[in-house]
């Protein structure tokens, strides 16, 4: 579990980007990358702690292949009960 407020600011934006892709239609591959990326250049800025960007990959990696976060909810059709 993400604690300070920085990481889960990184986690947030990152995980909002995320689901906005695959809404977009990129799949994991892509979505891997992006992680990837977004994680390499929090290194190379030395944003945060580099303890703390391997927390952020661990937990961002399991929000990617949890299926249930890329789900389009489902709206119950209204029924017509007055």
């Amino acid at each position: 579990m993400l604690q300070d407020t920085e990481t889960i600011r990184h986690y947030q934006k990152l995980t909002d980007a995320l689901v906005e892709m695959w809404h977009r239609g990129y799949r994991y591959d892509s979505l891997r990358l992006y992680l990837d990326g977004y994680l390499a250049a929090l290194r190379h800025t030395n944003a945060i702690e580099a303890y703390r960007i391997h927390r952020l990959e661990e937990e961002a990696t399991r929000y990617i292949y949890d299926r249930s976060n890329f789900e389009i909810p489902q709206t119950q059709p209204q029924s017509d009960y007055y």
